[in-house]
């Protein structure tokens, strides 16, 4: 009997629970269609006479690239932002873009640096969650050796917002890389040298596989997707999977319950949220170099607009990864085809495992190098700017200097692995 009753208070838990995760997501919607029935573009009669300062989300694209602005106002390099159109709908199609409700043009949120007559082109994709911006700490030692051009992906950023409808990894991929690539189009590029960012070098490396005449050199910064859930290291999964917080999780992954909703939920309380996560990650438990109080506070101001902007391109979370970020459609398997040389380059304390990289490296037929940035975790361009930009001057020894050699030894303090 008391194993009875103990069955039955832990079944009662687990609904109790469920019920909980469904009331927030309630919540949560309901948060995110109030606040979509007051329009965010500043230009808008209805904004005009609805202050922002009175909105359940405190945001609008207007907004995003202010705060774009402000957090770029610390570089010394001049830059230029544009919004680049890349239409309604693929080139020659009778569709909207992947069957979204709306035709209205998409753009892409751009900014380009000024850089020296010659220079190489570096373009930077930022990684799940997060928007150009991140990178605020490399763009003036970047700038002053390539032409860089940083973007919001599709659906994130200061970029357009279409309404996610994709319902396959087949499909969600598409509307990352086919949007880069008419991205590309639209600014005219090729031979471009091509970094990504966690998620942003899953599409990074995806890009490359598909359009590798334009790539010319790929560089991986703690990538997401070189593992699945097939891998050894994912037994600890299948059994947090059969306890009552793993299902729990599980539901909410497959439910697309992403951070986002979270912040949005909170309405006007989500701007400290976010400020307690930067002071956190980037503060007090920062693996590298702190960040000032005015950087703190710039990026703080702009992760939140980011974040708390209309639901688009975050939605591609459960189609692409499963539960525990592993790919569904990992890059290992596709290591033999890949045509692009390659960098990896990790934080030493990236939690985005380095051996995936290896594994992937034995297949490629390309060259590949894997470098290991000290003092830094995930975020290794904010951990430790200065090491960061060290391995990428390292990886690009080739276009930097005619006279480059093959063999020149990894600068101090980075590790081979």
């Amino acid at each position: 009997m008391r194993r009875a009753a103990s069955t039955a208070a832990a079944t009662t838990t687990r609904m109790a629970a469920a019920e909980e995760v469904r009331q927030a997501s309630a919540a949560a919607t309901a948060a995110e269609a109030a606040s979509a029935s007051v329009p965010a573009p500043a230009g808008s009669r209805w904004a005009r006479v609805w202050p922002s300062a009175l909105r359940w989300i405190p945001t609008s694209t207007d907004r995003i690239i202010a705060a774009e602005k402000r957090l770029l106002s610390v570089l010394k390099t001049g830059y230029v932002q544009e919004s680049v159109s890349i239409g309604s709908a693929p080139p020659g199609s009778k569709v909207r873009w992947f069957g979204s409700s709306s035709d209205e043009p998409r753009f892409i949120n751009t900014v380009t640096f000024d850089s020296k007559d010659n220079a190489p082109t570096l373009v930077m994709v930022h990684g799940y969650g997060a928007s150009q911006g991140f990178f605020f700490r490399n763009f003036d030692a970047l700038a002053s050796r390539f032409r860089v051009i940083a973007i919001d992906q599709l659906g994130w950023g200061g970029s357009s917002r279409p309404d996610f409808t994709c319902k396959s990894t087949e499909e969600t991929e598409a509307w990352f890389i086919d949007s880069f690539e008419e991205w590309r189009k639209a600014k005219n590029l090729s031979n471009f040298i091509l970094l990504g960012h966690s998620f942003g070098g899953y599409v990074a490396a995806k890009y490359a596989l598909k359009h590798p005449e334009h790539v010319q050199h790929l560089i991986l910064v703690g990538s997401a997707g070189f593992s699945s859930e097939t891998d050894q290291s994912s037994e600890w999964l299948t059994k947090f999977r059969a306890t009552w917080k793993g299902m729990l999780a599980n539901h909410l992954w497959e439910s697309n319950f992403t951070p986002q909703r979270i912040v949005r939920g909170l309405g006007p309380w989500g701007p400290d949220l976010v400020r307690r996560y930067t002071t956190a990650r980037f503060g007090s438990h920062s693996m590298g170099e702190l960040l000032t109080d005015h950087e703190s506070s710039l990026l703080t101001d702009y992760i939140y607009h980011t974040l708390a902007a209309k639901a688009s391109g975050e939605l591609c979370l459960k189609y692409i990864f499963s539960f525990g970020a592993f790919a569904k459609k990992p890059l290992l398997h596709s290591a033999s085809d890949w045509k692009v040389p390659t960098t990896f380059i990790y934080g030493h304390d990236d939690w985005m495992n380095y051996k995936g990289a290896q594994q992937a490296r034995e297949n490629m037929k390309v060259p590949c190098e894997i470098i290991r940035v000290p003092q830094g975790g995930h975020f290794v361009f904010i951990d430790n700017p200065v090491g960061f930009h060290s391995a990428i001057f390292y990886a690009c020894r080739k276009f930097l200097s005619e006279d480059a050699e093959e063999g020149l030894a990894l600068p101090d303090g980075l590790i081979s692995a």
